[in-house]
């Protein structure tokens, strides 16, 4: 399916679904958005614009040269959005990762998709309510880096939230905290923000080609150049957020490896404890014939007594010690 922004005689944008079999393409097109798009439809844009786009394998490549070319008339990025599909415990978040082709051809934008992104429809809600800020492709994709950008910021944000919280509850839940959940939610997190990372890596090997380009104008290249700080420092943010990722699963490791000791040393103590009683239990079940204890009339409550203050005893000693 084709959409096609134009600009109007009144300076304002129209965006209508267009067939190619049946119409002509008109006239002042700012914008062509192809949304999973038959082979028919990319074969007529690339023979009208003198466009090469990319295959399927060309798209999912992952050398500089795959992401971003540029010749005399064209530019062509492959840029991945983060959509759909994540998980965090309970929480749905959507998320994974979809390829985008930008190209541009006599300052007409071409976007290749297969999938619906909110990024896009907001970036159509924009253009059409402030047209004026929108005179060529090269526009529409400055505002699209920086709405995708914006968009990860966010992701970023959550991330960081949800890790405080995790952090917060390795301690605040330590005797009834479901352990397995918990470092699963912060492999999950982790996975999350190198994902986020990868794509900000992404949209920043696209924004330093484009402002190598002599193509693109000074506006947007400033623009450009403002949404790449705000970039980077959100890579520098992702970083540290791995590390403090890191160091709430050490800190969990070792609140695990804790409680595991307390249990052992339990079950220690309890195995000592129970090691002279059996020893008594285990002589007086011995088979002698001669066993003058035997001939006592007291001799079983004494020796149950001996029993339990053996155990008694050792049970006395530890906490002594502070092991219990």
């Amino acid at each position: 399916m084709l959409y096609i922004y134009i600009k109007t005689p009144n300076a304002l944008v129209q965006r209508i679904e267009w067939n190619f079999q049946d119409d002509k393409l008109p006239q002042n097109i700012l914008w062509i958005d192809l949304l999973s798009p038959t082979e028919g439809e990319m074969a007529f844009i690339s023979s009208r614009f003198k466009l090469e786009f990319p295959s399927q394998e060309e798209r999912e490549e992952i050398e500089q040269s795959a992401k971003y070319w540029e010749d005399n008339a064209t530019i062509t990025i492959n840029a991945h959005f983060l959509i759909g599909g994540f998980k965090l415990g309970e929480k749905e978040l959507e998320l994974h990762k979809e390829i985008i082709t930008f190209a541009t051809a006599k300052n007409v934008l071409f976007t290749v998709r297969y999938s619906e992104f909110n990024t896009f429809k907001e970036i159509q809600t924009r253009i059409l309510a402030s047209p004026k800020n929108f005179e060529d492709g090269f526009d529409i994709i400055d505002k699209m880096f920086e709405v995708r950008v914006e968009k990860d910021a966010d992701l970023l944000e959550w991330v960081d939230k949800e890790a405080r919280r995790l952090r917060s509850s390795v301690f605040e839940e330590k005797f009834v905290a479901n352990y397995d959940g918990m470092l699963k939610n912060i492999s999950n997190l982790q996975e999350l923000n190198m994902r986020v990372r990868d794509s900000l890596f992404d949209k920043r090997r696209a924004m330093t080609s484009l402002l190598k380009s002599d193509k693109v104008d000074r506006d947007v290249k400033q623009n450009l150049t403002i949404v790449l700080k705000d970039l980077n420092s959100l890579v520098e943010f992702s970083v540290s957020q791995l590390g403090i990722l890191d160091n709430i699963q050490s800190i969990l490791t070792s609140q695990i490896n804790i409680e595991q000791n307390k249990t052992i040393k339990l079950f220690t103590v309890a195995t000592v404890a129970m090691m002279p009683p059996t020893l008594i239990g285990t002589i007086y079940g011995m088979n002698f014939k001669f066993m003058p204890e035997l001939e006592l009339s007291y001799a079983y409550p004494i020796v149950i007594a001996v029993m339990i203050i053996s155990i008694i005893l050792p049970v006395i000693f530890f906490k002594k010690k502070g092991w219990l």
